[in-house]
């Protein structure tokens, strides 16, 4: 009986634990990103979308802050540059359990789904590691 309990609280705390994954883009990239990976594996949990879409400077920083809340967080973006790098190193700044990775694709953004258990710098290395091998010269 006993082992059952720890059983228990080692998967609550597993659990409690899995990052959470944010999509800053231009437009709707970041939604239909999200939403194939939703495709593929069925979890709708794992990702949010924030679009820079029609907003300020600000109002871009005010929806990363409301889409990444307070936990541990992988903030996926789509350049390398511009407003949404700038609002994604902005919060990490004022949030250290926050980390920045630039140029998101689907192949890193699945990876991250399946190992969102995993520490964050481990998760981050990951799928960057995972998102540059998906990008090949097909045919040359």
């Amino acid at each position: 009986m006993q082992n059952n309990a720890i059983s228990v609280t080692i998967f609550q705390k597993t659990m409690s634990k899995a990052l959470k994954g944010v999509v800053v883009s231009h437009g709707d990239l970041g939604s239909a990103l999200v939403e194939a990976v939703h495709a593929i594996t069925g979890d709708d949990r794992a990702l949010v979308a924030v679009s820079n879409e029609g907003c300020s400077r600000d109002s871009l920083g005010l929806r990363v802050s409301e889409a990444a809340g307070d936990g541990d967080c992988i903030l996926f973006v789509d350049l390398p540059g511009g407003s949404c790098l700038l609002a994604a190193a902005r919060f990490q700044r004022e949030h250290s359990s926050t980390t920045v990775v630039a140029g998101v694709n689907l192949a890193m953004l699945l990876d991250f789904v399946h190992h969102r258990n995993a520490d964050i710098s481990e998760a981050a290395a990951r799928a960057v590691k995972v998102g540059a091998g998906a990008i090949r010269l097909i045919g040359e």
